[in-house]
């Protein structure tokens, strides 16, 4: 009789006291083969005789007694029926250690189907190369204890690998294992794999042994002795010491093992206390999910975290209470994750990926919590550790580092008891607290055990009075409950295993919820006249489906659409989803399809359930992740969606959605009662436009003109929309809410815009209707000069002729986005300017020339001379129009009046630009002249007048340049300093084209420029030019007549200007010298030198400079190292 003590699991003490001589009489040797008694574990269920009485009875007892309670029920048991047990008790299916030997740190991808991108990787393809190859030798069964070598065969790189593999086992799971190849990773390694399927395939081959405690009961004393010596002799260098103590202690009475009765066996298998599970390396579970989330997302450590999630969920499919042991691992080095502490700090999010990770957390212990056989202890120590961490201030919030606190509204429409209380009207909830509120929940309820547990419950002499009704009018169950919850619970059914079950709820609540929404409809319709008047509503769903944290539509369409494959693929009879293991396939068929309608499938059930979810009316949630998280589940749901082809039954559910959706009210998206913070409905319509166009046009664009609303960019209510009237309802008018994803929103509602416009081409009453809606509901002044794009390039495609009502909405379109982008900044402006040219130019010369009489509405003075004219005049457009003389000319005068116009409207801008327009038209041209002169003394500075200016000498008209030039030198003014002024160009030229039209314009201008330039280098310059040549050689080109005499520097005007120049220097000279530092002296000196020149040029400059010299030295006498440089360049 075994007695036990606190051991390590398989090493419990083993005795045998009541065991005699007789009862050894006749046993078998201890090295019988493992399988000579009976059929072997591999072929047992296609043996042609039927399996022994012992064979069956001992495979029951390893699959569920630990071996000490067979121990302690029988005093006496026959060593043929130790054998038996034992050798049932080894795992008999590759499922289990497929799934435990399945992921591989290096970044092998594998899920729960084992698929690889390269499988021979994975340690369990390697095993089983290793096995076939024959790599696997010296296999030993010791009762519970397996053992044997693998040998590695050499690589180009590495050398031949032999290891010591040691499994231990219990009740048909491996519950140890040791290698010493030294794996540090989350599950076996390929040696273990390779002796493990060993043991399963050819369990003929391997020599059974009992545990070794009854191997040494069958020796006596000698026999005993020999074999301790020969043991340590064979390994005296590891036992010895231990072999000493050992003894030692046994001499001693009052050793603590002598109080001790029995010793323990590590090969005599489990103690009643041991847990039964498969082998998990704890250690190395925490060390690999720490290793990932210290990596941030990088070197795809987001992947290999939710390949462990995915790891949970097999096996928590497999029924294996690893899944829960797993994810408790890895929850806590979650919350130790010191990220956490540090974003909550900063005040800062989490990025998304590392955000999606924790909702998966949350989702699985969701699973957990409602597994439907979970054991109350085993929940109550779950809650226990949910809300230790849900405690712990850095816990994740569910919405995404925002309160999900929301306000509390009163409904307007009766909800009766189906409705049910909104479960997120508290603040801080965490991503555990679902699961921690999960805890209360049960599988108690008789309705929902005959739902989940009968093929044929129904009622069909039920009459339903309440909107809690227990069964449909066609006697159908039904089940009413919170819908996320009820949909948490058919997860938790599909995540343990219980794929029938999960299908029979799942059908219920999606019956549930196509009779509430036709129970809604009929509300609506007997309170519509009402609520319309009113104008008044309140939303139906704060806690929309979709987007939702438990994903409840997501969870019901993977149902149904996995049942809607097996069906397609022929195998809809076996629910049991069994890959070889024998508790998986003893389901019987499941006739589910009782439950649905005639011409119905799982398919078509699983596209309503996402119709009715996606066209649910919902309010935007709070926060970025959360709005983020709406959108991304939508278009994950619709991508779904869009992979399935539609038959005429599906077709029929859409048009079937398609009405309700559009009658519901304020119970859907689609209704003509919108609340004004709603999710918008502008992707899912674009997926029904383009599925029911086909189909049903009328009903298409009815779906897709109502989904066009944007209420919450509506400063007012609008009272009406295109095809049917509707309310926009602001229950906090007060408030302007934040939505972070608005300009996703914008983006989706001008693809369905441009959707439907491509749709309508051809179609005039349709085009207009588009226009008209696209004009009322989008805001944004990108969006809709995309839209005009999008039209005129479906208007003018290469293959066909020009669409010219839908070249007309484009221009539209395009006349609007001007007009909102009037008075505002856009950095496409100039863009959309010459787009719209372009596209009026394909209208038509009509456009063109409207467009042209109405700019003041649309383009600014500088757009409509720079481009809309200019383009207009160009000989491409005459061109691409085909003209003829009269209507070229009607269109360039079009285009010089508002030219001028524009002119006078803004000179500065607009005035050369008008002068270039109407070159070829005198009368125009002297109008554009008189503009500029009269806003010259005002409204135009020196650089406008410069240019216009040089203008007209290009022009050929000098007189009024030289005109111009003055008076741009009025407006003009150079200081000292300002030697590299971008104007100095412009007063040389100035002074050139005056030198060129004679003296007396030279002597007019050289005042102006006395008085406006103060720069000596500037000054000099300009005195240099003048002497240079004689004046008036402009003139004499023209009149023959020159004096050849050069202007002398004595007189009017250059003795004026060289006075200037002069003074200027001395000027100069005193403000450099005022701040100069010893790394400017070179520099300084240059400019005396220069200075010099110019004084030279006087008939009394050598005076002058020499005066001028000696008042620095006085004056600056200070500064002794710059004098001694001045002095030694000027004496």
């Amino acid at each position: 009789m075994a007695e036990r003590v606190q051991q390590p699991p398989a090493k419990r003490l083993c005795c045998r006291p009541g065991y005699g001589s007789t009862c050894r009489q006749g046993q078998r040797a201890a090295g019988a083969p493992c399988g000579s008694s009976g059929a072997t574990q591999g072929e047992s269920s296609r043996t042609q005789s039927p399996e022994t009485l012992l064979d069956i009875a001992a495979r029951k007892v390893a699959e569920k007694w630990p071996f000490q309670r067979v121990e302690e029920r029988f005093e006496r048991i026959p060593e043929p029926v130790q054998r038996r047990i034992v050798y049932w008790s080894f795992p008999r299916s590759e499922r289990e250690i497929c799934m435990y030997s399945s992921f591989n740190t290096g970044g092998e991808e594998i899920g729960s189907s084992g698929e690889s991108g390269d499988e021979t990787r994975l340690p369990f393809r390697r095993g089983i190369a290793l096995l076939e190859s024959g790599c696997v030798d010296n296999v030993l069964q010791v009762g519970f204890h397996l053992s044997g070598t693998v040998r590695e065969p050499a690589t180009p790189s590495e050398p031949e690998l032999v290891c010591n593999v040691s499994v231990s086992f219990d009740r048909c799971k491996i519950t140890a294992v040791t290698c010493s190849c030294g794996n540090k990773d989350i599950f076996y390694c390929a040696h273990v794999v390779a002796l493990s399927l060993y043991r399963v395939r050819k369990p003929e081959q391997v020599k059974l042994r009992l545990p070794i405690s009854e191997t040494l009961f069958q020796m006596n004393r000698d026999q005993l002795q020999k074999f301790v010596q020969y043991l340590i002799t064979v390994h005296h260098t590891d036992v010895l010491p231990t072999a000493q103590k050992l003894a030692d202690e046994i001499l001693s009475q009052n050793s603590e093992i002598n109080q001790v009765h029995g010793a323990p066996d590590p090969t005599a298998g489990a103690s009643v206390d041991d847990e039964n599970c498969w082998h998990l390396d704890e250690e190395q579970v925490q060390e690999q999910v720490k290793l990932f989330l210290s990596q941030g997302g990088y070197h795809g450590s987001g992947k290999q975290l939710n390949l462990l999630f995915s790891k949970v969920r097999e096996m928590l499919k497999m029924r294996d209470s690893n899944g829960a042991r797993m994810l408790t691992l890895i929850t806590e080095q979650f919350m130790g994750d010191p990220r956490l502490a540090l974003w909550r700090q900063q005040g800062t999010a989490m990025t998304d990926k590392y955000r999606q990770l924790w909702d998966e957390l949350g989702a699985l212990w969701m699973c957990i919590v409602l597994n439907p056989h979970c054991k109350p202890e085993q929940k109550a120590f779950w809650l226990r550790q949910l809300r230790r961490w849900n405690s712990v201030d850095v816990c994740p919030l569910e919405d995404g580092n925002h309160s999900s606190e929301l306000t509390n509204l009163t409904n307007v429409l009766p909800q009766g008891p189906a409705g049910n209380p909104d479960s997120l009207s508290r603040p801080h909830r965490t991503v555990f607290t679902r699961a921690i509120e999960a805890c209360d929940l049960h599988w108690q309820d008789p309705h929902l055990q005959n739902i989940i547990t009968e093929d044929h419950y129904t009622n069909y002499c039920y009459h339903e009075n309440l909107d809690s009704s227990l069964f449909d009018t066609r006697g159908w169950p039904l089940w009413h409950e919170h819908v996320p919850t009820a949909c948490a619970r058919v997860d938790a059914l599909r995540s343990h295993g219980y794929p029938k079950e999960a299908l029979r709820l799942a059908i219920a609540i999606v019956n549930t919820l196509r009779r509430q929404q036709q129970k809604q409809l009929e509300l609506f319709r007997s309170h519509k006249k009402e609520l319309l008047n009113r104008g008044i509503t309140a939303v139906t769903n704060l806690e929309g489906w979709v987007g939702h944290p438990l994903d409840p539509i997501g969870t019901l369409f993977s149902t149904l659409m996995e049942m809607g494959r097996g069906s397609e693929e022929g195998i809809l009879l076996d629910f049991s989803g069994s890959l070889g293991s024998g508790r998986w396939t003893e389901h019987p068929v499941f006739p589910a399809q009782r439950f649905l309608e005639e011409g119905e499938s799982f398919l078509s059930l699983a596209v309503e359930t996402a119709l009715i979810g996606l066209g649910q009316q919902r309010v935007m949630p709070d926060g970025l992740y959360a709005q983020e998280k709406v959108c991304r589940n939508e278009e994950q749901l619709l991508g779904k969606l869009q992979e399935i082809d539609l038959n005429d039954m599906l077709v029929k559910i859409f048009r079937k959605q398609a009405v309700l959706l559009l009658e519901a009210g304020p119970y859907s998206g689609l209704g003509e009662i919108l609340y004004r913070e709603s999710v918008p409905m502008h992707t899912f319509a674009k997926f029904l436009f383009t599925s029911l166009l086909p189909h049903d046009a009328e009903l298409a664009y009815r779906i897709a003109l109502r989904a066009m609303r944007l209420p919450v960019l509506e400063s007012t209510n609008p009272s009406s929309d295109l095809s049917r009237p509707h309310h926009i309802v602001s229950v906090v008018p007060n408030r302007y809410p934040r939505w972070f994803t608005l300009s996703h929103i914008e983006t989706q509602q001008c693809e369905l815009a441009s959707t439907m416009l491509t749709a309508a081409k051809g179609d005039a009453r349709k085009l207009e209707t588009v226009l008209e809606s696209i004009q009322k509901n989008i805001h944004s002044s990108s969006h809709i000069f995309k839209l005009a794009q999008d039209a005129f390039k479906i208007a003018t495609l290469m293959d066909s002729l020009p669409d010219l009502t839908l070249l007309k909405v484009s221009l539209e379109l395009g006349l609007q986005v001007m007009r909102m982008t009037l008075s505002t900044l856009n950095w496409r402006r100039r863009e959309m300017v010459r787009w719209l040219v372009t596209c009026a130019t394909e209208v038509g010369v009509f456009a063109l020339d409207s467009i042209m009489q109405n700019w003041f509405t649309l383009f600014t003075p500088t757009e409509a001379t720079s481009v809309v004219a200019s383009t207009v005049m160009s000989n491409s457009t005459i061109v691409r129009l085909h003209l003829d003389c009269h209507q070229q000319e009607n269109l360039a005068n079009s285009a010089r009046t508002l030219a001028l116009q524009c002119a006078m409207k803004d000179p500065q801008n607009c005035a050369l630009s008008a002068l270039t327009l109407c070159e070829k038209d005198h009368n125009a041209f002297e109008t554009a002249y008189k503009i500029v002169l009269d806003a010259a003394a005002t409204g135009m500075n020196y650089t406008q007048l410069f240019t216009i200016a040089r203008y007209m000498e290009h022009r050929g008209y000098p007189a009024r340049a030289y005109k111009l030039a003055t008076l741009a030198m009025t407006h003009l003014n150079l200081s000292y300093n300002q030697d590299t002024h971008p104007a100095i160009n412009d007063v040389l030229w100035a002074c050139a084209l005056s030198h060129s039209l004679g003296k007396n314009e030279l002597a007019a201008v050289i005042p102006l420029v006395v008085k406006s330039v103060k720069c000596a280098t500037v000054l000099s310059d300009i005195l240099r030019r003048c002497t240079l040549t004689t004046p008036g050689g402009m003139v004499a080109l023209h009149s023959r007549r020159n004096s050849g005499k050069l202007m002398s520097l004595d007189k009017t005007p250059l003795r004026q200007l060289l006075d200037a120049t002069i003074g200027a220097y001395i000027n100069t000279t005193h403000s450099r010298l005022t701040h100069i530092s010893p790394r400017h002296y070179s520099e300084f000196i240059e400019f005396l030198s220069k200075a010099r020149e110019t004084f030279l040029m006087a008939h009394d400059g050598h005076i002058q400079f020499t005066q001028f010299i000696d008042n620095l030295k006085q004056i600056y006498k200070g500064k002794k190292k710059l004098m001694m440089l001045v002095r030694e360049r000027f004496g």
